[in-house]
C-alpha cells in the first residue's frame, strides 16, 4: 500500500483478483436475471392459465419457471462463493501490504487502540467494498438494463417509466445516502477509536485504576464514549432506513405508473401483468444500493485512514543498491556519531567507539543520556544525522537494515512476551533451532529450572503478565542467545528488578557473554569489573571511558554512582 493507492478500485486491481471479481459479478447478475425471468414467466403462466388454453400452450412456460427457479439458486451460490473468495483474498492482501509497510516505519502517530482499530476494522472495509458495494452495483446495472429492454418490447412508455424509477432508486438515492454518510463517517471513526482506547485502558490499567480510586471515573468516561458512538451510529442507521423507505416508495410508484401506462395503451391482461411484475422485481437488486452507497462512504474513509497509516515514513532510509553484508567476525567502528529525535537537541553528539571481535563494552550514564539511542543506531532502527558506523569498514547506511540486524541485535529494553507457549516465545529467535539448541540457550540464561517447573507448552499471558521481572529478562536473554548474533546488544537487562535478582541476572549474563562481542547498557555497576571497557555517556556525549579500575580512581559520574551504589548495599 502506497500513496499510489488513490482510489478504492486500486485495492481490487492491486490484489490481482480482477478475473475472480468479474466472475462473481457475472454470477450475481445471472442470479438476478434468472429472478426477473422467473417472475416474468410466472406472471405470463398465471395470467395465461386463467384464460384456460390447451395445456400444450403452457408447457414451455412451465418448464421455464422450473428452469429459472433452479438456475437462480445455482447462480446465487456461485456468486456468494466467488464473491467471498475474492473479498477474503483482497482483505488478506491489503493486510499483508499494510504489515509490510509498518515493519520499517518510524514512530506511528496513532495510539495503540486506534492503530488496532485501523488494522482490524478498516481492513474489513475491503470486504464490504467488494461484497456490499461493487458486486451488487454491477448486478443491479445488468439486471436493470435487461428489465428495461423487456419492458421496451412490451411497451416503450413502460420502459421509460421503469428506467426513471431505477435511476432514482439505484443512482440518486445511493448518491444521497453516500453524501450524508460521509459526514457521519468522519465523526464515527474517531469516536470508535476513542472508545477502543478507553476500553484498552480499562483492561490493561485495571490494577492502577483500582489502586488510585480512579476506576469509576475511567468507567464513566468509557460509557460516555460508548454513548457518543451509539448516538452517531443510530444517526447513520436512520439514513439507511430513510433511503430504503424512499426506494420502496419509488418502487411502488413505478409499478403503479407502469400499470396505468399499460392500461392507457390498451395492453392485454397478460402483457400488463408481465410488465408490472417485471418492473416490480427489477427493483430487487437496486434497493440495496442505498445501503451500499452509505457503506461506500465508510469504505472510502477507512481506506483513506489505511493509506495515512501506511504512509508513515520509515525509521531509516534503505539504500537503493545495498552492499553485501560483511562476514563475521565483525569490527564495529563508531566515529563522531550524531543522532537526533525529531527537532530536539541531539540524543547522541560526537560519540565514537570501537568494538573488536570478542570485546565486551558497558555503556553507563543517567537516564536520557543516549544509551538506548546508541544501541538503536547500531541496530539501524534510527537514522544517523552525521558521523558513521562501519561494520568491517562498510558504512551501515550502505547495508540493508535487515542485514545489519542479522549481525548486530539482542535484548531490547522492554522485551515483549507473546500470547504463546514458552517454547514458541523462545523459538521466535530460532524457528529452525533444534530442541538441544533451545535447551542450551535456556541453560545459559539460567532459566532451565523455571521452564521445567512451568512446562514448555504453558501459554504465557499477553505482555508477560504471568511472568516475573527476572523470568522475563532471562527469557529475553535466552531468546537473544538462541539467535546468536555476531554482536550481542543488551539494553538494561536488570532494569526494575530487586537488588538480589538483578545481581544474579548480571552475574549469569556476564558469564554467558564471556568471549562474545557484547555491548551492555546498564545503570548497575556491580560486575562491570569483568568487561573490557566502560563508556560513560552524559547528555549524548562521551564524558569518561576506561576500565572499572580506571574510572573509580578519578572524580566523575562513574565514581559517584559507584560510591552511591556501594553505600546502598552497605545499608541493605
Amino acid at each position: 500500500m502506497s500513496h499510489a493507492d488513490a482510489s478504492p478500485l486500486s485495492v481490487v486491481t492491486g490484489t490481482g483478483m480482477g478475473r475472480r471479481l468479474v466472475l462473481a459479478a457475472l454470477a450475481g447478475a445471472a442470479a438476478d436475471l434468472a429472478g426477473v425471468a422467473l417472475i416474468a414467466s410466472a406472471a405470463w403462466l398465471i395470467t395465461r392459465a386463467a384464460e384456460q388454453p390447451p395445456l400444450a400452450a403452457l408447457s414451455v412456460a412451465i418448464v421455464a419457471v422450473r428452469a429459472f427457479a433452479t438456475t437462480r439458486g445455482v447462480f446465487r451460490y456461485g456468486e456468494r462463493l466467488a464473491g467471498h473468495d475474492v473479498a477474503l483474498r483482497a482483505q488478506a492482501g491489503t493486510r499483508e501490504r499494510l504489515y509490510r509497510a509498518l515493519i520499517p516505519a518510524g514512530p506511528l502517530p496513532q495510539r495503540g487502540a486506534d492503530l488496532l482499530s485501523r488494522m482490524v476494522d478498516d481492513t474489513d472495509a475491503v470486504q464490504d467494498l467488494l461484497v456490499r458495494c461493487l458486486l451488487p452495483a454491477a448486478a443491479a446495472l445488468i439486471t436493470g438494463v435487461a428489465a428495461v429492454v423487456i419492458a421496451g418490447f412490451l411497451l416503450p412508455v413502460a420502459a421509460v417509466v421503469l428506467a426513471a424509477g431505477l435511476l432514482v432508486a439505484g443512482v440518486l438515492l445511493p448518491a444521497g445516502a453516500a453524501a450524508a454518510a460521509r459526514r457521519w463517517s468522519a465523526r464515527i471513526a474517531p469516536a470508535r477509536a476513542d472508545l477502543a482506547a478507553r476500553v484498552a485502558d480499562l483492561v490493561h490499567g485495571a490494577a492502577d485504576l483500582a489502586a488510585y480510586g480512579a476506576r469509576d471515573r475511567a468507567l464513566s468516561a468509557a460509557m460516555d464514549a460508548d454513548g457518543r458512538l451509539s448516538r452517531l451510529e443510530r444517526g447513520q442507521a436512520r439514513i439507511n432506513a430513510a433511503a430504503l423507505g424512499l426506494g420502496m416508495l419509488t418502487q411502488g410508484l413505478t409499478v403503479v405508473a407502469v400499470v396505468l401506462a399499460a392500461q392507457a395503451a390498451g395492453l392485454d391482461r397478460v402483457a400488463t401483468a408481465v410488465a408490472a411484475l417485471t418492473s416490480l422485481v427489477a427493483f430487487e437488486p437496486a434497493l440495496p444500493l442505498a445501503a451500499a452507497g452509505e457503506r461506500f462512504a465508510g469504505v472510502v474513509a477507512a481506506l483513506r485512514r489505511l493509506r495515512e497509516t501506511a504512509a508513515t515514513p520509515p525509521a531509516v532510509r534503505e539504500p537503493a543498491d545495498p552492499a553485501p553484508a560483511p562476514e563475521p567476525p565483525l569490527t564495529i567502528e563508531v566515529d563522531d556519531l550524531l543522532v537526533r529525535h525529531g527537532e530536539r537537541r541531539p540524543a547522541l553528539n560526537g560519540v565514537s567507539l570501537t568494538l573488536t571481535p570478542g570485546r565486551r563494552v558497558a555503556v553507563v550514564g543517567p537516564s536520557g543520556a543516549g544509551k538506548s539511542t546508541l544501541l538503536s543506531a547500531l541496530m539501524r532502527t534510527v537514522e544517523i544525522e552525521s558521523g558513521t558506523i562501519r561494520l568491517n569498514g562498510t558504512d551501515v547506511r550502505r547495508l540493508s537494515s535487515d542485514d545489519v540486524r542479522a549481525l548486530v541485535t539482542g535484548l531490547t529494553q522492554d522485551p515483549y512476551v507473546f500470547q504463546a507457549t514458552v517454547a514458541d516465545n523462545l523459538r521466535l529467535a530460532g524457528p529452525q533451532a533444534s530442541t538441544e539448541e533451545v535447551e542450551a540457550a535456556v541453560r545459559r540464561a539460567r532459566l532451565d529450572a523455571w521452564t521445567e517447573r512451568t512446562g514448555w507448552d504453558t501459554v504465557l499471558g499477553e505482555d508477560g503478565r504471568t511472568v516475573s521481572g527476572g523470568q522475563l529478562q532471562r527469557l529475553a536473554l535466552a531468546r537473544a542467545l538462541l539467535y546468536d548474533p555476531p554482536v550481542l546488544l543488551l539494553d538494561e537487562p536488570a532494569e526494575a528488578l530487586d537488588e538480589e535478582t538483578a545481581d544474579l541476572l548480571m552475574a549469569d549474563l556476564l558469564d554467558a557473554t564471556r568471549g562474545r562481542t557484547t555491548v551492555l547498557v546498564t545503570h548497575r555497576l556491580h560486575g562491570l569489573e569483568q568487561v573490557d571497557e566502560i563508556v560513560v555517556l552524559e547528555g549524548g556525549r562521551v564524558t569518561q571511558r576506561g576500565t572499572h579500575a580506571d574510572l573509580v580512581a578519578v572524580p566523575g559520574y562513574y565514581r559517584d554512582l559507584w560510591e552511591s551504589e556501594a553505600l546502598t548495599r552497605r545499608r541493605g
